[in-house]
């Protein structure tokens, strides 16, 4: 029996206002522990919101980076439900009237491209943050509550964890692209909820399942690759799944259930009182598409025409806005992109997979690496002491000509000297001089790498190479 897995998104992005969604206290990320509120935020009897122009606009522009219908008129709604993280017992939030509709995305599969449906794109406020004490009570931080928040619901168009990546890879591209998130999971300004099922080859499926508490892409596909086997095994057991809300525990990397799924008639939605409708004129919006950027795609596309790197190179570049910057300056001081390119995919990106950071923490900038780049394309140095060169750089943010002179790594380019080192390497090696005689065409690798040593590793490489075959032709 086969079984078909089916995966849909809830993604919620705090978006980068300097205010919150309805008053004026600072939507910034930390600050002392109940500090960034005021008697809106925690709901006090009396208060009445004011809604934040910034973050409509902000969420027009994430549904035009998604391909969205932008609706002429929106309103916000009452989502009521009791939790001691939201002060006010209810949620502003968006239900029958979202701002943006019908979207998609496309995403790489190994079949090809396949696009992904954004059922709507909407707004609403965040809500606190708890923090449970091992004395076994909650502290309460309201800094957060009432931040403006775009929630992106995909259809259920993914078929397993693979496609579900690389859906939420696209999407946190974009946003940040676009500057309306910082998109950083760590501080919980990105976060999704994950919608599971299975269906069997006869009819069979099972219940959706929502999986909450992920706090990384990865703990996203190995939740979705749990749910999965655990759905498989209900129906081969003739039985069949809740229709519930479980959590990820990261440590046992298993999910465990929550509750029974909520309805939308659980929230007893209405029309948010205290706002009138929003009429979004076609001027308005025409304006902000204007305003867009070039998105991750675009860019992509352009990398590879303009400066001819491969498709998996430009896509791993692009995939961060502050990588593709610094890879975008580097071309430009130091005029070769392909040599760019080669050291961004080796050296750069080994160096901050180790270090587990991005490109902002490298402790040296753009220019200094297009300086390294001029040095190899001189001549200067060779490609393998350009490699120590840049790993002394990112140790301490020296500069490059520094390294190399009190290193002495110049790399010896006068040819006549060069010649003098191949012509003892060979007279002292006359069995390798035989061997190539007699067809064994390794042996010219042997004599360079002897000439190599020689002259510690100081030589041009193509120089030696061209010389020891001239030779000994």
């Amino acid at each position: 029996m086969n079984y078909r897995t089916i995966v849909g998104l809830e993604i919620h992005a705090e978006l980068l206002t300097e205010s919150k969604m309805f008053c004026t206290c600072s939507a910034a990320f930390g600050g002392d522990v109940n500090t960034h509120c005021c008697p809106i935020c925690i709901g006090l009897p009396g208060t009445l919101p004011v809604i934040n122009k910034r973050a409509i606009e902000f969420a027009i522009m994430a549904g035009l980076s998604a391909n969205c219908k932008i609706a002429e008129k929106s309103k916000m709604d009452r989502k009521n439900y009791f939790y001691p993280d939201l002060p006010k017992a209810y949620q502003i939030s968006q239900y029958d009237m979202p701002l943006c509709t019908d979207g998609y995305l496309e995403i790489e599969t190994e079949s090809g491209t396949k696009k992904i449906g954004i059922e709507r794109i909407h707004m609403e406020e965040d809500t606190g943050k708890s923090l449970h004490t091992e004395d076994g009570s909650s502290l309460l931080n309201y800094n957060r509550c009432g931040v403006p928040l775009i929630e992106i619901v995909s259809r259920p168009d993914m078929a397993g964890a693979d496609e579900a990546t690389a859906f939420l890879d696209k999407l946190k591209g974009i946003l940040e692209y676009i500057e309306v998130s910082d998109v950083k999971m760590e501080q919980g300004s990105l976060r999704c909820d994950v919608n599971v099922n299975v269906v069997a080859d006869d009819g069979r499926k099972t219940e959706i399942a929502e999986l909450k508490n992920l706090n990384s892409f990865k703990a996203a596909a190995k939740a979705i690759d749990y749910e999965t086997k655990r759905h498989i095994e209900a129906l081969e057991a003739g039985e069949n799944t809740l229709k519930e809300t479980r959590r990820w525990d990261d440590a046992k990397s298993v999910t465990v259930s929550m509750r029974s799924k909520e309805y939308a008639h659980d929230y007893r939605y209405f029309p948010e009182p205290d706002l009138v409708e929003m009429e979004i004129s076609q001027e308005w919006i025409e304006r902000i598409r204007k305003e867009l950027p070039e998105l991750p795609q675009a860019k992509k596309d352009r990398f590879m025409k303009t400066y001819e790197i491969p498709e998996y190179d430009a896509g791993v570049i692009v995939s961060s806005k502050a990588l593709a910057a610094f890879y975008e300056e580097a071309v430009k001081l130091s005029g070769d992109a392909k040599l760019a390119s080669n050291f961004m995919m080796t050296e750069i990106l080994r160096r901050l997979k180790d270090m587990d950071s991005d490109i902002s923490d490298m402790p040296f900038d753009a220019c200094d690496f297009a300086d390294l780049l001029k040095f190899v394309k001189s001549g200067t140095v060779s490609n393998n002491m350009a490699k120590k060169v840049f790993r002394e750089m990112a140790e301490t943010g020296r500069k490059p000509e520094k390294i190399i002179e009190e290193k002495g790594m110049k790399q010896i380019t006068d040819e006549s000297a060069i010649e003098e080192i191949v012509d003892r390497v060979i007279s002292e090696n006359p069995q390798s001089v035989e061997d190539y005689r007699n067809g064994k065409d390794r042996a010219v690798g042997f004599l360079v790498g002897q000439a190599m040593k020689a002259s510690k590793g100081k030589a041009a490489p193509q120089t030696v190479n061209r010389m020891v075959r001239e030779k000994l032709k």
